[in-house]
């Protein structure tokens, strides 16, 4: 049976988060996965929609090449997670992971994840916000965590598929995909605009 997309580029996923690799399977979509490595700094000045949205921008830019060969379609994006109008990107180490969710904990923050569509004919980009609400977790349970899942490859050092986000999550407001990285709903829905 013919895929509802019926996107007729090859697409390229330019990450290499296996949570949006197993996001975009999950849509039925082929694609391959593609990195080029990205300068992923930014304007701290910026507010995070922004610099989530800037950051996918600039890495839909370096498959300009690849594109214009393969006359391809690329999706990039970053998630930033952001509490009390600070930004927590992935953490160095251990103590670095424990200190961020010690923030997290018994706070609400807010999750965001900016996704661009790059083809030919320019760039497509939006940005899809969550609302996250942690429960109070002791030091117990958050060095059980880190210990267990090993999150240094996660902004704000979680990830809400984990056992933290078993146990620890009260409440989430806005996309749950889009904390893994991914707000694969509208994603899909701007796909279509690629169809045949």
């Amino acid at each position: 049976m013919r895929h509802p997309l019926n996107i007729t580029y090859p697409i390229i996923l330019g990450s290499q988060s296996p949570r949006r690799k197993s996001l975009l399977e999950g849509m039925g979509i082929d694609f391959e996965i593609m990195v080029i490595p990205t300068d992923e700094d930014f304007d701290s000045n910026l507010p995070p929609d922004l610099i989530a949205t800037s950051i996918a921008n600039k890495k839909g830019a370096c498959f300009e090449s690849i594109i214009a060969e393969k006359n391809s379609l690329v999706i990039t994006a970053d998630t930033i997670v952001s509490v009390n109008h600070t930004i927590l990107n992935k953490p160095a180490d251990k103590k670095e992971a424990m200190d961020m969710i010690r923030t997290l904990s018994g706070n609400m923050h807010t999750v965001y994840t900016g996704v661009c569509i790059t083809t030919r004919k320019g760039q497509d980009s939006f940005v899809c916000s969550t609302d996250v609400y942690f429960n109070p977790l002791s030091d117990e349970e958050i060095e059980y965590y880190i210990e267990k899942c090993q999150p240094y490859d996660k902004a704000g050092s979680y990830g809400v598929q984990e056992w933290i986000g078993y146990v620890g999550i009260q409440k989430i407001e806005g996309c749950f995909f889009n904390v893994m990285g991914l707000p694969v709903n509208e994603l899909y829905k701007r796909l279509k605009k690629y169809c045949e």
